[in-house]
Formats: structure tokens, sequence, C-alpha cells
């Protein structure tokens, strides 16, 4: 069996969530979750300036883009070209090109398996970044993400933070 590859599917424009919609919907309906592992619309978080008042908004990174982590062959090939809204795929001719390590990392999608000495209850100190020395207990894992969720006080509330596996510690 080969391995499962990122690969970019060109879209029409503004139709990225609906072709993500429908491709899971025929992932699911065809029983291809082995072959097709994940569709993503890439977001950001931009801080926008409206009637002089600051808004975080979630923009696309990629218009006219999806990600799709998948296992390259006929029917798979088959399911997303022909999908509505797909334009083809990223790469010469009808043949797709993968992505690289070098090419994901900037999209915060991690394909090494980060192996972890700790589980959602236990303790851990940060060791890096924004939050070093800050010990909070682990609430979330997302391994696909390689985060780890805690919550942290800040102003006398206590408040989830998401903090990178290589930028923990388990307390002992």
């Amino acid at each position: 069996m080969s391995e499962a590859n990122w690969y970019v599917a060109h879209t029409y424009s503004g139709y990225e969530n609906k072709v993500k919609a429908d491709l899971d919907k025929t992932i699911a309906n065809r029983g291809l979750e082995e072959q097709i592992l994940e569709v993503r619309v890439p977001m950001q978080e931009v801080v926008e300036m409206k009637n002089g008042a600051r808004k975080t908004v979630q923009k696309k990174m990629f218009p006219g883009y999806v990600l799709i982590n998948m296992i390259m062959n006929d029917d798979t090939w088959y399911v997303v070209r022909n999908t509505r809204g797909v334009t083809g795929f990223v790469g010469p001719g009808s043949k797709p090109v993968p992505l690289t390590e070098a090419e994901m990392k900037p999209l915060g999608i991690k394909t090494e398996n980060v192996t972890i000495d700790f589980t959602e209850g236990d303790t851990i100190v940060v060791v890096a970044g924004a939050w070093k020395d800050t010990v909070g207990a682990v609430q979330k894992i997302d391994y696909s993400k390689q985060t780890a969720t805690i919550n942290v006080e800040l102003f006398g509330r206590e408040t989830p933070v998401e903090i990178g596996f290589e930028e923990v510690r388990k307390l002992n």
C-alpha cells in the first residue's frame, strides 16, 4: 500500500469550503476514509480595522486551493478531480505533485510522528516560547497539529492555550 501525501487541488475561488464539504461527504459515502485521510482549507487569523475597531477574523491562506492528505491512486484521483468546484491538481499536466516537508512546515502541518511522554490530565511545564515556565494540566492533545492545550491563569481567569509538543515537558 502506498504512502499518503499532501496534494493541492485547485478550486473556483470562494468554493473552497463547499469543495471540502462535498469531498468529506463523498469520502464517507464511498468508504474512502483509509485512502483520503484529510481535506483542509488552511486559514490564518488576520486583524482588520473596521470603523476604528480592531477585529480578528479568519482568512483563507490560499484562496482557490484545498489541501488533501491522500494515497494517490486512480480511485482517489477520480473522486477529487470530479468533485464539483475542483478544476484540477497542482502539478504539470494531469500528474499531481505531492507537497514536500519544507513546503508543509509553514502551513503548520507536520508529518513526522512525535512521541510524547504525557497524556490528558498530566501536569506539564512550558520550556520555550511566550508561556515559558508556565505550569498547567493537559486538557487536550491534538496529534495532527502536534499541540497540547493547557489552562493558564490570565487576568484572574482560566484561559486555554495551545502549546507545541516541542515547547513542553512533563512535570515529575
